[in-house]
């Protein structure tokens, strides 16, 4: 009997679960899709939105603790949840827990790469709007409805200020498994800049790079599909 991996994807700032609900149809028979909503969206819509990105990490550690002690899995985060992927990683080794079989990080620079351009978090009111707009991604209609802004401009703003925190570490300790990363063409990551997530693990590095821009995740789904398939279905432990 063949086992599944779980595979845990985190969104970017803005997104929810829904965005990789429909992976299902193309993902590999082998891979369990485990998207994870964040507080404020989905079903988690009456949640307050998190303070910082320590709060964040703990509640994803907390909704995914127990599949991880009885299941092989794996993480995806994209953006602002490639940052969450890693920092979420750190706590489960640090607890001693099992380690996951491989990680993909997307549409992100290494993390201890700083930002150096103007934070959202910096922003007032209409820079935030005009930035956000910007990405195209999402609706107009979230800044411009009262009810709609009230709701979904703290969790955007929550969002931003967790994917631009910069956590100081003194050394990157590399992982000893697997990792992938993936890098839109056309997005201000530069190949050198992708290329020193090799420095995170001892094991493989695989770097793609996608047509498109920061939000490849959306317009290149299948590619970004394949790559997940083709790294997990080998590693699928197979019961006799």
């Amino acid at each position: 009997m063949t086992k599944k991996i779980k595979l845990f994807c985190l969104p970017f700032a803005g997104g929810a679960a829904n965005l990789y609900e429909q992976w299902n149809k193309n993902l590999s028979k082998e891979i369990e899709l485990c998207p994870i909503n964040l507080a404020g969206r989905g079903n988690r819509i009456m949640e307050k939105p998190y303070n910082n990105l320590e709060e964040a990490v703990n509640d994803i550690f907390n909704i995914i603790k127990d599949d991880i002690s009885e299941s092989d899995y794996a993480i995806f985060g994209h953006s602002m949840g490639a940052l969450l992927a890693y920092e979420l990683v750190q706590k489960i080794l640090n607890l001693g827990k099992k380690a996951p079989l491989h990680v993909f990080f997307s549409g992100r620079k290494p993390v201890h790469i700083r930002k150096t351009k103007k934070l959202y978090s910096d922003m007032n009111a209409l820079e935030f709007k005009e930035a956000v707009l910007s990405l195209g991604v999402t609706p107009r209609e979230i800044f411009e409805n009262s009810d709609l802004n009230e709701i979904f401009v703290p969790i955007l703003r929550s969002d931003f200020k967790i994917a631009e925190t910069f956590v100081e570490r003194p050394e990157i300790i590399p992982f000893n498994f697997d990792i992938s990363v993936l890098v839109g063409k056309d997005e201000e990551i530069t190949v050198e800049e992708a290329e020193q997530w090799k420095l995170y693990t001892t094991k493989k590095c695989a770097v793609y790079y996608i047509k498109g821009g920061h939000f490849f995740l959306l317009n290149e789904q299948q590619a970004v599909i394949d790559i997940v398939n083709n790294h997990l279905h080998n590693l699928v432990a197979i019961d006799i």
